[in-house]
């Protein structure tokens, strides 16, 4: 809604909300193409959009906000979901980014930390895969448990780095113990903001790569939308610049939708989320890198590698 009120000659939004995505979103979905609708945001559940796909032609440029695997992406690729479109905020694609950018560097052994939850494990396997892809080697894997022994026993040989599976509470409590000469990547989940400062020290050095809307206030999209007032946590500002982005996607596929293709000039798209492009039905989103100095953000040279895996 902040995108749409602040771009003049806008699309007309309409909101329908839904409980169960799985249940409710064939009937909504045919409510709004009923009512006019001529491009479609959402679902923003899995579960939602293989029900979409599943049981619904979808007639006007329609963009899912999630993701589906490689293999549901074949299934559906037929004539009625032709018009379906996804983007999501992938933060395994930001575990791909974190070997791109440690590789870049030079580096070629990795040790995986990881807390054991789902997410972290995911996240894991994301960088693992990523990381023997271009040649780098898993030499240790660690699942923290609240005991810091292992971290004072890891090999601070050149090349070596560790790559960190967690959210920003527990990387602040692992990071003192590890010897500052390892290099340290992570994903956004270790960032929250410029504002914890104090907070962040304890993050020191630590490589991440997370949106222009929390790191680069100077990013020419950025400063054109507002802020949500109150503030938001730093969770909720990354949905609210998916939203931005996604809006800004709509009016893409709209263009396309009466030109006969994306025009080649609006793709990728320097997004508010990050470099946007279009690969094979998914709208791919690549963060920008940084680092954490001082207890502030600082950004970092893209890595000079192939682009982040396809995968969303």
């Amino acid at each position: 809604m902040a995108a749409a009120q602040s771009q003049p000659a806008t699309l007309k939004v309409k909101v329908y909300g839904s409980m169960d995505e799985s249940r409710e979103i064939v009937t909504l979905y045919q409510t709004a193409i009923n009512r006019g609708a001529v491009v479609v945001a959402g679902p923003l559940t899995r579960d939602g959009v293989t029900a979409l796909a599943e049981q619904v032609k979808i007639t006007v440029p329609t963009l899912a906000l999630n993701y589906v695997d490689e293999a549901s992406l074949a299934y559906f690729d037929d004539i009625n979901t032709q018009n379906l479109f996804f983007f999501s905020l992938s933060i395994e694609a930001e575990a791909r980014l974190a070997a791109q950018m440690a590789i870049a560097a030079k580096l070629k052994n990795a040790t995986v930390v990881s807390t054991g939850t789902s997410l972290s494990k995911r996240l894991s396997l994301a960088f693992t895969k990523e990381w023997n892809a271009l040649g780098g080697t898993v030499s240790e894997e660690i699942i923290y448990l609240e005991d810091v022994k292992p971290f004072g026993l890891l090999s601070i040989e050149p090349g070596n780095m560790i790559f960190l599976a967690a959210e920003a509470e527990k990387a602040r409590v692992m990071r003192p113990y590890i010897n500052a000469a390892l290099p340290i990547y992570a994903t956004s989940q270790i960032f929250t903001s410029n504002t914890k400062t104090l907070s962040n020290y304890d993050l020191d050095n630590i490589r991440f790569a997370d949106m222009p809307w929390l790191l680069q206030k100077d990013h020419p999209a950025v400063m054109i939308y507002p802020r949500a007032n109150p503030a938001l946590t730093s969770d909720l500002e990354r949905l609210y610049a998916m939203g931005i982005d996604a809006f800004r996607l709509l009016h893409i596929l709209r263009v396309s939708s009466l030109q006969g293709e994306i025009s080649r000039g609006s793709l990728p798209m320097d997004g508010v989320t990050g470099y946007i492009g279009l690969v094979n039905k998914q709208f791919i989103r690549e963060a920008i890198p940084a680092q954490i100095k001082q207890g502030q953000s600082q950004l970092l040279t893209r890595p000079k590698l192939p682009p982040v895996s396809s995968q969303p």
